[in-house]
């Protein structure tokens, strides 16, 4: 693994050197992951002129959300309480013989800037722009692996939620099930806050659990991911609960599953991201709900939940072989609940067997 993590940390050092500067800081805290191995919270990294340094406000705690770094980079905790490890990685590579820093200007705080120029008065200040995420785009297998492990244990969780009594229980505490169900199941966390939402909720995107009880006939909308070894999945389904569904529940389903279905079909290198959300837009749009659609059908999903390419109307650029991406319409009915059907794949060309599903918990429309 550390080769792994070398080889990309090397190209980052040959694009810095290639614009002309002679050492690099990353903060961003998930590509010092991607870098390291590792994250501990502030920590950030000198690609310097002799060695890599992952510098530290604190020592390392051994948390597994937090990862180990590689044995090739050489970590430093700071002596003082409270320093700033991207302020002392630019002193250090001052004192390594660096005349040119490249630095995450899109992440550095105006403050933070400042007080770079004002440590190190005579290095010169480049923009490294958005080169990590650039490199982190298209996924190696060893990453695409814990993906495939996070999806694993995001249905496992979910299918044992299924398997229990739902009704009068409240959006909270189901969530807490699911997040507990995710640990036991080895993520170090959940991916993002879990969503849980019945009755009038249900289809809310982003929707935050409250204390309402699942009751008979509701709509049950749940999103959820898992966080392992710092690669982050994304699930959503809708189930109904005690009851067979009416009939106007059956239409609304079908026509998300269709929409889903769309987007899943068209993922394929080559195909440009805003025609992904196209499609999928397409079918709520002929049914006359395109409007309760959100700004994007999918995003791109790695170290982060929400990383590029975006699925959207207003998307530049194409899909790559072995990029994760999610696919997650929906619509919501304000006053009667909606459906949101929401998948993990990895864009595969066709010779290959198409898009890989990761998350493969059932998509027909339960009644629990």
């Amino acid at each position: 693994m550390s080769e792994l993590y070398a080889v990309r940390r090397t190209r980052l050092r040959d694009r810095a050197a290639g614009a002309g500067s002679t050492a690099a800081l990353i903060s961003r805290p998930a590509n010092v992951r991607y870098l390291t191995g590792c994250a501990p919270p502030g920590a950030a990294l000198l690609l310097g002129p002799d060695e890599d340094v992952l510098l530290c406000g604190s020592p390392l705690s051994g948390d597994p959300s937090e990862g180990r770094p590689v044995e090739d980079v050489r970590v430093s905790v700071l002596p003082t309480r409270g320093a700033d490890p991207v302020v002392a990685g630019a002193d250090q590579a001052v004192r390594a013989g660096a005349d040119t820093l490249a630095v995450e200007e899109h992440h550095l705080t105006v403050t933070r800037h400042r007080a770079l120029t004002q440590v190190a008065p005579r290095l010169r200040l480049t923009d490294l722009a958005c080169a990590v995420e650039a490199q982190r785009l298209v996924k190696d297998d060893d990453e695409i692996a814990c993906l495939r492990i996070a999806a694993e244990i995001a249905d496992q969780a979910l299918g044992e939620l299924l398997e229990s009594i739902l009704v009068g229980r409240t959006e909270r505490h189901l969530a807490l099930e699911l997040e507990r169900r995710l640990v036991d199941h080895g993520a170090d966390g959940p991916a993002f806050a879990t969503s849980v939402a019945t009755g009038p909720n249900a289809g809310r995107s982003g929707h935050l659990p409250t204390d309402r009880r699942v009751e008979e006939g509701d709509f049950l909308s749940v999103g959820l991911g898992a966080n392992y070894r710092g690669y982050r999945c994304e699930i959503g389904r809708t189930f109904v609960i005690g009851t067979t569904p009416s009939d106007w529940q059956i239409e609304l389903y079908d026509l998300v599953f269709a929409a889903q279905r769309a987007g899943r079909e068209a993922l394929a290198p080559g195909v440009e991201c805003r025609e992904v959300d196209r499609v999928t837009r397409h079918v709520l749009d002929a049914a006359g709900y395109g409007e309760r659609l959100g700004p994007w059908t999918g995003h791109g999903v790695g170290l982060e939940i929400d990383e590029d390419p975006q699925l959207s109307p207003a998307a530049m650029g194409k899909l790559d072989a072995c990029v994760p991406v999610t696919v997650e319409p929906g619509v919501h009915i304000p006053g009667r609940g909606g459906v949101r059907i929401d998948d993990t794949l990895v864009v595969r060309p066709e010779a290959d067997g198409g898009p890989e599903l990761l998350t493969i918990t059932t998509k027909e429309l339960l009644a629990l």
